[in-house]
């Protein structure tokens, strides 16, 4: 089969690349991307080596700046704040939808630089992309109740997000932020999207939207983008580590902030017989290969129930469909359907091979190993970004499989005897963004969801994070500041009534919406 396949035609990194030059000159040149800061393009920064997780070929890398060039740019969007802030919301609204329109347009060129720089399937690269626009557009039909009494922060919002939904995420953030009032800033992430990002901050710099975007080392650049006393609101999605040492500062300052951190999300089975449902929702949770915050890893199953669980969850998993996400038999065939293609880079793919070896090497059960034999490649083509599917039972503590999310096609099972160590385990990253219980009796769960530490609960169904009207947050550890989806967001990042306590989670208060 691998030698049969080829690249769909008019998708290579160079095809990509042209078309950029060709609609955004002023944001790419020759082989880099530029940083936009100042209301312009500069040709500044160090410009680091980068490949695609799709196949290990170079890509642009981010222009990376120093912490002295970031505070000029954070003073610099200071000043377009201070103009945009007063800016009459019927021209704000047009402005926004007028770049709405034009990433419509390039919705396609979008969601081609997802494929390569974080190798998405083609599939979930255009809902990405899409769901950025119409996300959007929500909020611009319906932006006048949510701004009654409510006026722009003080500074601008300065976006730090993680690489896995550049569209869908972060630049759904920027524009909400933007149409309420306030001028943006955005981190590209160190590992990825940067070119995605580019197109669309250009598109939207066209249309008058105050928005930076510069690249740098999280380290070096936080200072500015996080500490810096012209900043508004501090908004990121990322790890606990990196989102603790924002929180710490933060806080210390008492600045407005909205920071989304990981948790181990999981799905518990108890007293239930409905495996027809759990077989279908499977391949589902592997879509992106679980590189998302509201993955599912854990699943926490009734020990009495683990035989007819295996027969429910095993022929799902051998389903999946894995590889070269632009690989086709012929060049002019559709895009094939994919659940997932790499992970973000070849280094992530030996962490989490590495975790897997150690578990195993320590006690775990490996009950699923998929094989990279099975996967659709291009001839010859590298793969090292690229880990099939694993199965583990029963991770031993010490592994972080046992209490961190992996971040990768990694699923692993606990069994329990009893409602509270259901209860334990599944609370056992202290706070989750979602997490599901499947149990046939409804006044079950209606007793243990209150009890299950995560935002949003499905009972029998994947919750996601949502966006349009949906809310969203998180509990303990997962969340720190003001929570988001719908009128949330918009509250987050304007100023209400003198007083006013913001739905989230602060450090001296926990108030939900």
């Amino acid at each position: 089969m691998a030698s049969t396949l080829t690249l769909k035609s008019g998708t290579s990194w160079t095809d990509a690349w042209q078309r950029c030059l060709a609609v955004a000159p002023e944001a790419f040149r020759d082989d880099r991307v530029l940083n936009l800061w100042n209301a312009a393009w500069q040709a500044d920064g160090r410009a680091l080596p980068a490949t695609s997780p799709v196949d290990g070929s170079p890509i642009a890398g981010p222009p990376r700046l120093d912490a002295a060039t970031a505070r000029q740019a954070v003073r610099a969007c200071l000043d377009q704040h201070r103009a945009w802030r007063h800016v009459p919301l019927g021209e704000r609204r047009a402005r926004v939808a007028a770049t709405l329109d034009a990433l419509t347009q390039h919705r396609e060129l979008l969601a081609l630089l997802l494929v390569w720089e974080i190798g998405k399937p083609w599939r979930l690269a255009q809902a990405d992309v899409d769901r950025a626009i119409d996300g959007v557009r929500w909020y611009v039909d319906g932006i006048e109740p949510m701004l009654e009494d409510r006026a722009p922060l003080d500074g601008p919002v300065s976006n730090i997000a993680s690489w896995n939904y550049p569209m869908s995420v972060l630049v759904h953030a920027v524009l909400v932020q933007a149409l309420a009032g306030n001028a943006v800033i955005a981190k590209t992430p160190t590992d990825g999207g940067v070119a995605c990002l580019t197109l669309a901050c250009a598109l939207a710099a066209r249309e008058g939207i105050p928005v930076t975007l510069v690249s740098g080392s999280g380290g070096e650049l936080s200072e500015a983008l996080v500490r810096a006393p012209e900043i508004g609101c501090v908004s990121f999605v990322g790890g606990r580590d990196t989102g603790a040492a924002v929180a710490t500062a933060v806080a210390d300052l008492g600045k407005r902030h909205v920071l989304e951190q990981e948790g181990l999300n999981t799905w518990g089975i108890w007293n239930y017989t409905d495996w027809d449902a759990l077989t279908a929702v499977v391949p589902k949770l592997f879509d992106y290969g679980k590189q998302r915050c509201t993955a599912y890893p854990r699943f926490v199953v009734q020990r009495s129930l683990f035989d007819e669980f295996l027969a429910a969850y095993l022929p799902a998993v051998r389903t999946l469909r894995i590889g070269h996400p632009l690989a086709v038999e012929q060049p002019d065939d559709p895009y094939p359907q994919l659940d997932f293609g790499p992970v973000i880079n070849a280094a992530k793919a030996k962490e989490l091979h590495d975790q897997v070896a150690e578990a195993i090497d320590r006690g775990a059960v490996p009950l699923h190993r998929g094989k990279l034999t099975d996967a659709r490649f291009l001839p010859g083509q590298d793969t090292a970004a690229y880990v099939q599917p694993v199965t583990l039972l029963n991770p031993p503590p010490s592994s972080p499989l046992h209490h961190a999310e992996p971040f990768g096609p990694v699923d692993t099972i606990v069994l329990v005897d009893t409602e509270a160590e259901l209860l334990a385990a599944m609370n056992a990253s202290n706070g989750a963004l979602v997490a599901t219980l499947s149990t046939d009796d409804p006044a079950t769960y209606e007793r243990l969801a209150p009890q299950i530490r995560a935002f949003k609960v499905g009972h029998g169904k994947p919750r996601s994070r949502g966006d349009r009207d949906e809310l969203f947050g998180g509990f303990g550890a997962s969340w720190r500041g003001a929570f988001v989806g719908g009128e949330l967001l918009v509250r987050a990042v304007t100023q209400g009534p003198a007083g006013e306590r913001l739905p989230g989670n602060f450090p001296d208060y926990h108030l939900m919406p």
